[in-house]
Formats: structure tokens, sequence, C-alpha cells
């Protein structure tokens, strides 16, 4: 858009100008419109975020009390040796979404029961205990992964969408505006002329304005 100074005070000008300010201000009322729609899905998945994180808290803290169960029962030197969880047959369910425009993923890991990579050198209760509690939290670690970075594009676009709205705000609505009002100042001193013109060509041409001869 031109500045003030360079656009020609004209009735077309004018009418172009406040076309283009429509259309301006109709892209920024959907850039806002969209920045509300980013911030309360935001606000959704980071309550959904919370709410896995407190239950990842009791995950911790039933796998910690687990492996404690076990450390007593096997001894740490003995509980090193033993074989660890196999995830060959696990698998990562992904369901995919789009959310104006944005690839959002929702993940679970289906793991099935505890399988361990080889016999156990000691199998006990509090082993297999461990063994699940364990597999619990990993499942638990896919779920909030995919969250994480669903939050992370929809921040993302969320500060993109936020700059844009606010370059129209901010910067180039009011030049329009200014220079809508230079015009129309413009060609209100021009109408103000030519209605001087007019009143002055219509008094100097009533009848009696000149001398009459004798």
């Amino acid at each position: 858009m031109p500045e003030s100074g360079e656009v020609a005070a004209t009735r077309v000008a004018l009418l172009e100008l406040r076309d283009e300010r429509r259309l301006v201000q109709e892209g920024y009322d959907l850039l806002d419109e969209k920045r509300v729609l980013l911030a309360t899905e935001i606000l959704r998945q980071l309550r959904q975020h919370t709410a896995l994180g407190l239950t990842q808290q009791e995950q911790w803290q039933a796998a910690r009390a687990a492996l404690g169960a076990a450390l007593e029962v096997h001894g740490f030197d003995d509980l090193t040796v033993e074989p660890p969880l196999s995830l060959a047959d696990a698998r990562v369910l992904v369901e995919r979404r789009t959310f104006l425009g944005l690839p959002l993923r929702m993940a679970t890991l289906e793991a099935g029961p505890p399988v361990l990579v080889a016999p156990p050198v000691r199998s006990t209760p509090e082993l297999r205990r461990t063994a699940a509690a364990f597999g619990t939290l990993v499942a638990g670690l896919v779920a909030q992964a995919a969250l994480e970075a669903n939050l992370r594009r929809l921040v993302a676009e969320y500060r993109r969408t936020e700059r844009r709205a606010r370059a129209l705000e901010n910067v180039l609505l009011p030049e329009i505006d200014r220079s809508l009002r230079s015009i129309e100042e413009q060609l209100d001193a021009v109408d103000q002329e030519e209605a001087v013109r007019v009143r002055n060509a219509a008094q100097g041409g009533q009848p009696g304005s000149a001398t009459s001869r004798t």
C-alpha cells in the first residue's frame, strides 16, 4: 500500500482504499478467530497433558515401589543380571487428525503382557510386578510424547498467527486509516473551494450587481 502522501486524492482512490481496508479487516478478523481456536485447542491438550502427567506420577511411584520390593528380594547385584523386557512385539498405534491444517497425533502403546528377552534367573512375584509396572510406565510416556509434539506445533502456529494479526492490527490498518483521513481531508478541502467558487460565481451574476448606465 502506498504511503498517505503518495495516494492521489481522488474519489476513485478513496473507494479503492476503503475496499482495501475492508479486505484487510476481514483478514484480521479471520486471524483473530484462528488465534481463539488455537488457544482453545492448546488449553484442551494441555489439560490432557496435565492429567496424564498426574497419572504418570502415580505410575512412577508404583514402579519405584515395585523396584524397591524386588531389590529387597533379589538384591542389587542379582537384579541387574535379570533379563530386560522385550518391546519387539509392541506396536505404537497412532490416531491422526488435522486441526486448522496442522497434523495432530494421539499415540498409544500396544505391548501386551510383559515378556522378558530371556528366561529369568530367578522368577519371583516381585520381579514380575516390577516388569509390569515399568511396562505401564512406558505406555504412558508414549502417549505423553505425542501430546507434547502436538502442543509444540500448536504453540508455534499460534505465535505465527499472533505476529500476522498484530502486523495487520498495529501497522497495516493504521496506515490505511491515515491514508483515508488524508484523502478525505483533501477532498473536503476541494469541495469547500468548489463551493466557494460556485457561491462567488452566483453572487457575481445576480441582477443589479453591475452599475446601470444613465
